[in-house]
């Protein structure tokens, strides 16, 4: 993430404080916070922008509550926050301190793991589960914000897979997860190409009877949807989510099951497409396998014939002359003087031995035949 990028908050309805300087000192964002410029691109932190044409820039929109009204530019209404700061109520007072030491520390200095030591300590003030309060300033609020951050700060780390467990030590439960903290989970472990994560955490949020009152149930469901049940090929469970959900018309539940038919048609495609490379790849190994496995039999064969012919070439040699042969140079060179007449006699006989069993050798009857 750039310095000075905003946290992309979704869905919230008031503009907030955006997490970037402004003069001499940046502010934090409130949980209902507008984006204002997006995180550098191939970063975790990235993960945290909606894609474009996403579902309702990603959660904002109907339902939703997100985005400014007609008129009122982010720009403008982050310029109206930061001109009418929040007063915190006395039992936020102590986190919302720490909150805009974390986003000091986010944007500002990018210290990114005393970042996430403010929000962890900023939470733990606030007491554990979901904190009481809904409007803005309140405990809940606070509480969301400096999960945001801890968010952003742990993205911004690589350390993505950590987010999660690291939300929930503070909910406890995926019910009490804010809307805005759970779409952020969404998005990241959606570009991360990790969904799986959220398919249990997603499923949990969305059959609560609370969260089902609230605004932003309808945009984080067609969230869930877009991006949890389809790219992990849930096709059945979407279709029974769409259906049994009471908040989309007759319409929108019409759209949402074309996209899903849609999907189910890509994914069999890909799969087709899938299994006929897997095919020609198996296809192309067995080749491969055969052509050298036809060479090892014919070298194997060759050195058969190599070794039989050489086996039956050593079995006609005569091994007694040759033995007598050694003995008598042994006897010779050893045993006895060749300037002796005495041994006259046994040289001669040995020359003799010799060229016998040269010509026994080399001669062509005992040569090994030649192999066409």
């Amino acid at each position: 993430m750039a310095a000075g990028a905003a946290l992309p908050l979704p869905g919230g309805g008031g503009a907030g404080l955006p997490l970037r300087p402004s003069g001499a000192a940046g502010r934090p964002s409130t949980c209902g916070g507008s984006p204002e410029r997006s995180p550098a691109p191939g970063s975790a932190a990235a993960a945290l922008e909606p894609e474009a044409g996403g579902p309702r820039a990603a959660g904002c929109g109907e339902g939703g509550g997100g985005g400014s009204p007609p008129g009122s530019p982010p720009a403008a209404a982050a310029a109206a926050m930061r001109s009418e700061p929040l007063a915190w109520p006395p039992v936020s007072a102590q986190a919302a301190a720490l909150l805009e030491e974390a986003a000091d520390l986010l944007v500002l200095h990018r210290d990114f793991a005393a970042a996430v030591e403010k929000c962890e300590a900023g939470c733990d003030s606030l007491g554990p589960g979901p904190a009481p309060g809904t409007g803005p300033g309140s405990s809940a609020e606070v509480k969301c914000s400096l999960c945001v951050v801890g968010i952003q700060a742990l993205a911004e780390m690589n350390r993505w897979r950590e987010v999660l467990s690291w939300v929930l030590q503070y909910y406890h439960v995926p019910e009490h997860l804010p809307p805005k903290v759970l779409e952020l989970c969404i998005l990241l472990y959606s570009k991360v190409r990790e969904p799986q994560v959220m398919l249990e955490v997603g499923s949990s949020w969305l059959r609560d009877q609370t969260n089902k009152s609230l605004p932003e149930y309808g945009s984080l469901l067609e969230l869930y949807l877009l991006h949890v049940l389809l790219p992990l090929g849930q096709f059945e469970r979407a279709e029974e989510l769409v259906r049994g959900c009471d908040v989309f018309d007759s319409e929108q539940q019409l759209a949402f099951l074309g996209t899903i038919c849609e999907s189910r048609c890509q994914w069999t495609q890909r799969e087709e497409m899938h299994s006929a490379a897997e095919e020609q790849q198996d296809a192309a190994t067995e080749t491969v396998l055969g052509a050298l496995s036809q060479k090892l039999l014919t070298m194997l064969t060759l050195l058969r014939r190599a070794l039989r012919s050489m086996s039956s070439h050593f079995c006609l040699l005569p091994y007694k002359k040759m033995l007598l042969a050694t003995f008598l140079l042994y006897l010779v060179v050893v045993r006895l003087d060749p300037a002796s007449p005495t041994s006259l006699p046994f040289i001669y006989k040995l020359v003799q031995l010799f060229r016998q069993a040269w010509t026994a050798v080399f001669s062509p009857i005992h040569r090994p035949p030649i192999q066409d």
